[in-house]
């Protein structure tokens, strides 16, 4: 059944709710704390000690605007705390939300469930009173089915009392926007068995549902696949202009223009055709890839194929831009533009890249996937820097939050901590973050630091007239960079 209502609300259900949260990291943090600040009493669980002792004193360990505040606010009041204690939060918890990590099993594309599994079950075994436990992560289809049934034959086995229900609530949070995301919902989503279970959450998102946010009542299998659904419609979308993008790189275009055109029909809208170096982070990436998996399980290999290659047009954009550095560096050079001799293609660069790469000064502005975030779970940034260090390129690497974490994935990079520090003597400049602070970059002041003019916009957001009028050799994704005709430089 599918609504667009709540249910209203009875007089007896009014006693404030006690919340759990197992697992504190991206997901389990931010909904603990913005259920905190929804005036909840929280309690967030975790198997890691060091992780609930930092929590413990109001420390976050990642970036995400506005979340460090809540955190420290309902630390400091005793509304959110934090245990390793699993029989603690059974016996005084009213709702359980799992918020614990899905990420894609090593050498494979689908899911590893080791850690949702261990969590329902070191919960089931501790909750001793009436409760609801609530899935958010982000999992295959039919994983809450088998939850629930896993819940119920564990509390059978251990004879534990009170009524306990399963239902899924996915989330949907923007990395940058979380806070918003969970305290001012666009929709809410509840995968339930039973009334009780969705008056349950209706008293969780009483606030969101009195201003109005749509509300979905629907089963298990229906709210696994509502994430999923949106996470490969926003892959295709991205990968759909990125694919045009190849286009008009190869004949000339306008690929902004482009997108403008195609994006004010309102069946398409403008949002998301944004070409680029593509997507990363954790979550398109392996959920694409894990939805691949799940449909193969099913018997459907034919249903999902066309993921298969969003994914491999989102990787090529990367090749694209040491492409796009080889040529542009090689025409500065000699006025000859060469090109990769395999397209940029891999991680093994080939000798045309070792050629031109080799010793040449460059400059990434950015590390993480997205801006506001310090998150680089496979970020298109970090990849590229990688690959033309690889290639023998000097690489001065400068991110506003997420240097700590790059340099965990990629320590042999050359970390700077100024933008001015990255560009210093560059003999190219390669934007790949969006940060506003790249942005705003004035092109006069750039050129007093450069070796060479020289700069790749990787997200198309530098106002290319601008840039040439500085001098600068210009390339962008999805254009054609012909230079001696004037439109690379």
């Amino acid at each position: 059944m599918t609504t667009t209502a709540a249910p209203s609300l009875h007089a007896s259900t009014t006693d404030p709710l006690r919340i759990a949260v197992i697992g504190t990291g991206y997901l389990g943090a931010t909904h603990a704390a913005c259920m905190a600040e929804l005036g909840f009493e929280v309690l967030g669980v975790d198997v890691d000690p060091a992780k609930v002792e930092a929590l413990s004193r109001g420390e976050l360990p990642f970036h995400e605007p506005g979340l460090a505040e809540l955190l420290r606010r309902h630390v400091a009041s005793g509304r959110l705390r934090f245990t390793t204690c699993y029989e603690q939060a059974g016996a005084w918890a009213d709702v359980h939300f799992i918020g614990v990590g899905t990420p894609q099993r090593p050498g494979e594309s689908a899911a590893d469930l080791r850690y949702v599994d261990a969590a329902v079950t070191a919960l089931a075994g501790h909750i001793t009173r009436d409760a609801l436990v609530v899935g958010k992560s982000t999992v295959p289809v039919g994983t809450a089915a088998r939850l629930a049934g896993l819940l119920a034959e564990t509390r059978a086995a251990n004879g534990l009392p009170g009524r306990v229900e399963l239902a899924w609530n996915p989330e949907f949070l923007r990395e940058g926007f979380a806070v918003q995301d969970t305290l001012s919902p666009d929709r809410l989503v509840v995968g339930v068995a039973s009334d009780h279970a969705e008056q349950v959450l209706c008293r969780v998102y009483a606030d969101a549902v009195a201003a109005g946010t749509p509300w979905i009542r629907t089963d298990y299998e229906t709210a696994e696949l509502v994430k999923v659904a949106a996470n490969a419609f926003l892959a295709t979308k991205i990968s759909f202009i990125n694919a045009f993008s190849e286009i008009t790189e190869a004949v000339g275009g306008d690929i902004g223009t482009l997108a403008d055109a195609i994006g004010h029909d309102p069946r398409i809208g403008r949002r998301f055709l944004n070409a680029g170096v593509g997507f990363g982070g954790g979550c398109l990436p392996k959920d694409i890839r894990a939805l691949q998996a799940r449909v193969s399980e099913l018997g459907l290999d034919r249903t999902m194929r066309f993921l298969a290659e969003m994914d491999d047009i989102n990787l090529r954009r990367r090749d694209r831009v040491v492409d796009l550095a080889v040529q542009v560096l090689s025409h500065d050079r000699d006025g000859v533009t060469r090109c990769t001799a395999n397209g940029g293609s891999g991680h093994v660069p080939d000798p045309v890249s070792v050629q031109v790469l080799n010793g040449a000064r460059i400059a990434m502005l950015g590390t993480t996937f997205k801006p506001d975030s310090d998150d680089v779970r496979d970020s298109p940034a970090l990849d590229v820097a990688n690959r033309l260090y690889t290639a023998g390129a000097e690489v001065s690497v400068y991110d506003p939050k997420g240097n700590a974490n790059a340099a965990a994935r990629f320590p042999r990079l050359g970390y700077v901590d100024t933008c001015r520090e990255a560009i210093t003597g560059a003999d190219l400049v390669i934007l790949l973050t969006e940060w506003d602070e790249f942005r705003a970059l004035d092109p006069d002041h750039v050129a007093t630091f450069v070796n060479r003019r020289n700069i790749v916009d990787g997200r198309n957001v530098l106002d290319p007239t601008a840039w040439r009028e500085a001098g600068f050799t210009l390339a962008a994704l999805g254009h054609r960079f012909a230079p001696d005709t004037g439109r690379g430089g």
